[in-house]
């Protein structure tokens, strides 16, 4: 990407617009104008994520009530609050193959930690026994 100050390639981006820049001095630049961050187009492809998993479920689907309360859970918010963790899920999302990905990260105690908070919300206790 370009930086938004010079035009050069760039390797940073603001933290609150998501706008690229390749120095310290772009940087302070770009500073002296107010930036907002970006507007998620989430809300449309989650409303059409869900009705499309309501249309196919399976024994694997997740009930819309249970994705509802991941975003309520303290340990999964403390999880995610860990940069590493934040970096591995990215990873993951931007691989051609995150199933490969998936197995190796399993060997690491950060990202299991995530999985079982997330697990802890979505399964059922009881059948856990």
């Amino acid at each position: 990407m370009d930086c938004i100050q010079c035009g050069k390639d760039s390797k940073y981006k603001c933290p609150v617009c998501r706008q690229s820049y390749c120095s310290v001095a772009c940087c302070k630049l770009h500073k002296e104008t107010p930036c907002s961050p970006p507007t998620p187009p989430q809300t449309e492809f989650y409303e059409e994520e869900s009705t499309n998993t309501d249309e196919f479920p399976s024994e694997d689907t997740v009930p819309p009530e249970k994705l509802k309360q991941l975003e309520q859970s303290t340990e999964l918010r403390n999880c995610l609050e860990n940069p590493h963790v934040r970096k591995i899920l990215e990873i993951l999302d931007t691989s051609a193959h995150p199933d490969l990905l998936i197995s190796e990260y399993m060997h690491e105690p950060l990202f299991t930690e995530f999985v079982d908070a997330c697990l802890n919300v979505v399964q059922d206790r009881h059948n856990d026994d």
